[in-house]
């Protein structure tokens, strides 16, 4: 729950916001009219994705829905983009799973490992099934309007300590988000997890202060983290996921075929920007291998042996943050990943 005093901050860092956007609306002539924030830069897949989006929404309802895509954080950080939304400082913003956990416990289930199974057409059918609108659903009763779900990529493993058996790694450390899930992932095989600001942690790896880390192959680059880190394993453990989040009071204003329009939209942009994302792994995994590092990619059945050996005890911590509701939806998970004999 969101107190007087966090709204009233919220509502005074939305002014700057306020400010930035009057410009870019000042000449439109649409009658909805709409920010949509996030965390990449323009060249990612993801801000791509949603000019393509917002493209294809203002031909559709010819000029009447129009969204402006702000992106690198211009509108605040993940919290105040959050925030923002909920109560309409911002009318739509798009956020990976990871930084929701805090505000929606039941998201933190993305993170458990191999949640997705490596088959890009079987982890579809999960995000689009009822495991990926039990997700959606979830934020209705937090104040918000889920659209969709995009995949945004899977974490792979690096270190400075050999990587040659993923379920023995005693004496490593390794940093995470601040997760509990995260955290007893890793204690599952021997580890240490230490949370690190994402921005300290270059400098965490350079100084010795953790051994290695978990983020997807572009974002390992892009950081350049593989150049102070010695071995890598293309794992993809960790599923990286975008929850469309739309303010309900904006998205219930809409006319049901202007929002059929926009909803049609995410889903057709989605194919490509998965592509794009996997296309960005591969240029990484090469760079990577260019600077000199071991790598290798763990085969189905060490994906597997490493999904036995922390599955149970991720899950567990998933639990204990997200209680019944979590508990729900981990049983549908389960009853649909069964289905899909993947």
């Amino acid at each position: 729950m969101i107190n007087r005093r966090t709204l009233l901050k919220v509502a005074g860092g939305a002014s700057a916001a306020a400010v930035m956007a009057r410009g870019a609306f000042a000449q439109s002539s649409a009658k909805f009219a709409a920010k949509i924030a996030h965390l990449e830069s323009p060249a990612q897949p993801r801000h791509k994705g949603l000019e393509q989006v917002a493209a294809l929404v203002k031909d559709r309802t010819k000029g009447e829905v129009e969204f402006t895509i702000y992106p690198l954080s211009q509108l605040g950080n993940a919290r105040q983009m959050i925030e923002g939304t909920q109560f309409g400082a911002i009318e739509c913003t798009v956020q990976p799973a990871a930084f929701l956990g805090g505000f929606n416990p039941v998201v933190s289930v993305l993170d458990v490992p191999y949640v997705y199974p490596t088959d890009r057409a079987l982890s579809q059918k999960l995000r689009e099934g009822p495991f990926g609108q039990a997700l959606l659903k979830s934020f209705e009763k937090r104040g918000m309007a889920p659209l969709t779900i995009w995949p945004n990529g899977r974490k792979s493993l690096t270190s400075n300590k050999p990587l040659d058996d993923l379920v023995k790694l005693s004496g490593q450390k390794f940093r995470v988000m601040d997760s509990k899930v995260l955290i007893d992932q890793f204690a599952a095989v021997g580890a240490s997890a230490v949370p690190i600001n994402f921005g300290e942690l270059y400098t965490s790896l350079q100084t010795g202060l953790v051994d290695g880390e978990e983020n997807p192959l572009d974002t390992i680059t892009t950081m350049k983290f593989h150049e102070v880190q010695k071995y890598l394993v293309v794992t993809e453990h960790g599923a990286m996921e975008d929850f469309v989040l739309f303010n309900p009071t904006w998205w219930s204003s809409l006319p049901e075929g202007h929002r059929e329009i926009i909803k049609t939209a995410f889903d057709e942009v989605r194919p490509e920007v998965e592509k794009n994302k996997e296309a960005a792994q591969q240029k990484s995994l090469q760079i990577i291998k260019d600077a000199g590092l071991n790598v290798r990619t763990a085969d189905e059945a060490e994906r597997n042996k490493l999904r036995d050996a922390t599955a149970d005890a991720a899950r567990k911590a998933y639990l204990t943050l997200a209680g019944d509701e979590g508990k729900a939806v981990l049983a549908v998970y389960d009853e649909e990943y069964k289905k899909l004999g993947a």
